[in-house]
């Protein structure tokens, strides 16, 4: 019995250190691009055994130390660790409304930033259906008021999406991104910020989006879950 609970120890030992290794290396690629400048952006990962990780306050996500990311209980307290990200309160109200979500990802790329300043953008549904990949990975994109950054009141603004949405951009700010693993969430946040590219690249030129046909196809297909109305523009 004792060492089938050393196994387990030991096991659990193992994935959080893989899941900090990969923390900085998707951490480094994310900054390598320019998706996330200077000391901006945060990644968290919910741990196996309660609690979570996430990268720490003033840290660039190129730049990051395995040994230093900020190790959080259940009710988002310090265990070990650089004291974290001022963007706890928002990782945390994702994490509560949103069962799923393993791992979350907020970055200030700057074509996602750049579409959520601009004034005819849909707070249910940021961007229109420009992609199969956009709406397979991310579904729709609520768009939440800006505050300022740290500010608790976020956490209320993400409560009041009700878990609906996986995708979010916060208003003059950046991307909130969760995902069941940390690659998924990576990854959608990739194709957030390309499609948000897209979307100002044929800004005014009436581009052709996808058909609500085509639309719901995918979701046929490829059990894609969107909000009512999140797909509309």
């Amino acid at each position: 019995m004792r060492q089938a609970g050393m196994t387990a120890m030991s096991t659990e030992t193992s994935n959080e250190t893989r899941l900090r290794e990969d923390i900085c290396r998707f951490g480094r690629s994310l900054f390598e691009r320019g998706l996330t400048p200077g000391s901006s952006g945060n990644i968290s990962v919910r741990l196996d055994g309660g609690g979570w990780l996430v990268t720490p306050t003033n840290a660039s996500l190129g730049f990051l130390d395995p040994a230093k990311l900020s190790r959080l209980d259940e009710q988002g307290r310090l265990v070990s660790g650089d004291a974290p990200t001022k963007e706890v309160p928002l990782h945390t109200a994702l994490y509560d409304t949103r069962g799923s979500a393993r791992a979350i990802v907020h970055l200030h790329s700057t074509h996602s930033v750049a579409l959520s300043m601009l004034p005819e953008i849909d707070p249910r549904a940021a961007l229109p259906p420009l992609t199969a990949y956009y709406l397979m990975k991310c579904g729709a994109t609520a768009l939440v008021p800006y505050y300022r950054p740290g500010d608790p009141a976020v956490a209320d603004a993400i409560k009041g999406l009700a878990g609906k949405y996986s995708s979010v951009l916060l208003a003059n700010h950046g991307p909130v991104v969760a995902g069941d693993t940390l690659e998924a969430a990576v990854f959608a946040t990739e194709e957030l910020e390309e499609t948000a590219k897209l979307y100002l690249l044929l800004r005014g030129m009436n581009p052709r989006y996808l058909s609500p046909e085509q639309v719901a196809d995918l979701v046929k297909v490829f059990g894609v879950t969107l909000p009512q109305h999140g797909h509309g523009h």
